[in-house]
């Protein structure tokens, strides 16, 4: 599996936008073949701030991802609502393994 972490921090005023334009994202992910598993998170102790988890099939399914139209069209929604740039970090799963998914 190949997981994509990404940290974002949105303007306060964006708060409630962004998670209903991020849900649109999160909905047309799930429905690519790629795609394990697509989670949003808020943080607790400040609302600004979110997580996605994105676990695809393999390295190779993310960048199609990135080519979707519902990706293409929350990136260029969300964008200003950025209190700064995300930051996505991409890992290689260890464990479990890819056969213990259950997929």
């Amino acid at each position: 599996m190949y997981i994509v972490c990404v940290q974002i921090h949105v303007k306060s005023e964006y708060v409630e936008s962004f998670i209903r334009l991020t849900q649109g994202n999160h909905l047309g992910s799930r429905q690519e073949a790629g795609n394990v598993r697509w989670d949003l998170l808020q943080a607790e102790d400040d609302p600004t701030r979110f997580f996605l988890y994105e676990v695809y099939r393999t390295k190779a399914d993310f960048p199609i991802h990135q080519q979707t139209a519902h990706y293409l069209a929350w990136k260029e929604a969300v964008t200003d609502m950025m209190a700064e740039p995300r930051l996505g970090v991409r890992y290689t799963n260890l464990y479990p393994t890819d056969a213990d998914w259950n997929v």
